[in-house]
């Protein structure tokens, strides 16, 4: 079966663009795994790990902070809030940012503050578990 084209970009710029074996995706009501011939799909991303695994077998993992994942048969594209290739992930600076995001999650006393503490503390945590399991992934 031929490939599926796999554009990720954020408001950065382009993450990466090239064909895939198969793409597992952070999907709002869980991980999606997307092959070459998938139906359509729209949905909102969540924080956390996007793996593509291209044709020659090697797995490419990314972090994003969420956005709208669109797949059609032969395209997958990922409209990212932010994004990272998985090599650039700073565990030491994720930890910091989830201590952080706790910190401000139990010193916040109005509901606007709780919402941004409780968003916050999710992206921070998913940053570092994906941090986490490539180290985990490396080693």
């Amino acid at each position: 079966m031929s490939p599926i084209q796999v554009d990720i970009v954020s408001a950065e710029g382009e993450i990466f663009s090239g064909p895939a074996a198969m793409v597992i995706a952070p999907a709002k009501m869980g991980e999606v795994g997307i092959t070459p011939g998938h139906a359509p799909l729209l949905s909102d991303l969540r924080a956390g790990e996007l793996r593509v695994q291209v044709a020659d077998g090697e797995e490419l993992f990314f972090y994003v902070t969420g956005g709208i994942l669109e797949v059609q048969p032969h395209l997958v594209t990922v409209l990212a809030d932010s994004a990272v290739r998985g090599e650039q992930l700073d565990e030491n600076a994720a930890l910091k940012a989830r201590e952080k995001a706790e910190q401000a999650l139990a010193g916040a006393t109005e509901k606007e503050d709780l919402e941004h503490a409780r968003m916050q503390l999710v992206e921070a945590a998913a940053r570092y578990q994906a941090a986490q399991k490539l180290k985990g992934r490396k080693g």
